[in-house]
């Protein structure tokens, strides 16, 4: 009979005999966890792949995650002894096992991703697993004039994550006419800017929505993509509210072919930067100041650039101080004469011209979908 400290033996489910703990070594711990028709069988291969790590029978771990995993990736070595093997829709989890290591695959096709996880006797072995397993498993995009590499940051159930995808970004010049003459004219003098002419750590684009801030972005995204790394916070509220998640952004991977420079992308930011942002936001307006210019920020080139509808100035004044800012751009509407050269027609433009989302609009001819009113009720009397 199995004691309910006592692991489990992976490959026929009886119970491990107990071992003796080393003078001045950890007890070992075993694994536990209830289990029910509502579990699936992923769930239950990741609560098995923990047991040699928790037990202490292979006290290294080695955990690696891939982007743009090739199909035909095996993700396991020779000798390799599979002991679960779970597939569902959306997802495939593997553990097999070999001489003194345990190898732990979940693979997701669909976004073509996977985690790694290796176990071992030493940290060495752990190592040498976890680099047979995904040599040539990667299969590196290839670069495109209307694309740019992004890495998109979220707190996850295990953490920080950032994931990076191949985004479309046409170069600048094939969008210059989206934007205002002297909005088109200043963008074109940020897009110019390298890593050794940069005098300010904070780039706002402001405007009402529609108007092409992301899109503008994008573009910049595609101008800088050798001297500066971009990645866009799907989360910026976490990230300014926990210091742990923000200090994980701010100092990026430490690898040696990172670029020196980071712009770190912010949308739609309103609360975090708005004139009472200090009384609703808390810490995170300072935390965001504090990574531009103050100690956080010391060391680490990243440039924040982020966008609002707010006009300017209803912002906080420390964020549009002189001296902070790379560049404060009002992204707004096309005036009347540029947006029917833009269009090729006047017919459903304003007096006061248009945004770029309206000239779109009008050049596809789409509609918006929304529910037809119904008619308004007239009462007892006409």
């Amino acid at each position: 009979m199995r004691t309910p400290h006592q692991p489990l033996d992976r490959a026929n489910g009886t119970a491990v005999p107990a071992a003796r703990t080393p003078a001045g070594a950890p007890a070992p711990m075993a694994v536990s966890g209830s289990v029910d028709d509502g579990d699936r069988l992923v769930d239950l291969v990741d609560l098995l792949a923990l047991d040699p790590f928790v037990s202490g029978r292979e006290p290294f771990g080695r955990t690696t995650w891939l982007e743009n995993l090739r199909a035909e990736a095996p993700l396991t070595v020779p000798g390799a002894r599979v002991v679960r093997d779970a597939v569902e829709d959306d997802g495939h989890g593997r553990l097999s096992v070999g001489d003194g290591w345990t190898l732990h695959v979940m693979r997701w096709k669909q976004s073509r991703r996977a985690r790694v996880t290796v176990t071992a006797t030493s940290g060495e072995l752990a190592e040498t697993i976890l680099t047979a397993v995904t040599a040539d498993a990667v299969e590196e995009p290839e670069p495109a004039d209307d694309s740019v590499p992004v890495g998109f940051w979220h707190f996850g159930p295990h953490g920080p994550r950032r994931t990076q995808r191949e985004i479309g970004a046409a170069p600048w010049e094939t969008i210059k006419r989206n934007y205002a003459r002297p909005v088109g004219e200043t963008l074109e003098r940020l897009m110019a800017i390298d890593g050794s002419s940069v005098t300010g750590r904070l780039l706002l684009l402001h405007g009402e929505p529609g108007t092409g801030k992301t899109t503008a972005l994008r573009a910049l995204a595609q101008q800088w993509r050798s001297w500066c790394q971009v990645d866009c916070v799907l989360d910026p509220e976490r990230l300014f509210g926990d210091p742990a998640y923000l200090m994980s952004v701010a100092l990026g991977s430490g690898e040696e072919d990172e670029p020196k420079w980071r712009l770190l992308m912010l949308e739609d930011c309103d609360e975090l930067i708005s004139g009472d942002a200090k009384a609703s936001a808390g810490q995170s307006l300072s935390r965001l100041l504090n990574l531009t210019d103050g100690l956080l920020g010391q060391g680490r080139n990243a440039l924040i650039a982020i966008t609002t509808n707010e006009d300017l100035s209803s912002l906080h004044p420390a964020v549009v101080r002189p001296g902070r800012c790379l560049a404060s751009i009002e992204v707004g509407r096309l005036p009347y004469r540029e947006a029917a050269d833009w269009l090729g027609t006047s017919k459903g433009i304003g007096p006061d011209g248009a945004t770029l989302a309206e000239l779109y609009a009008l050049k596809t001819g789409a509609e918006p979908v929304t529910v037809p009113r119904p008619p308004a009720p007239t009462g007892m009397y006409l």
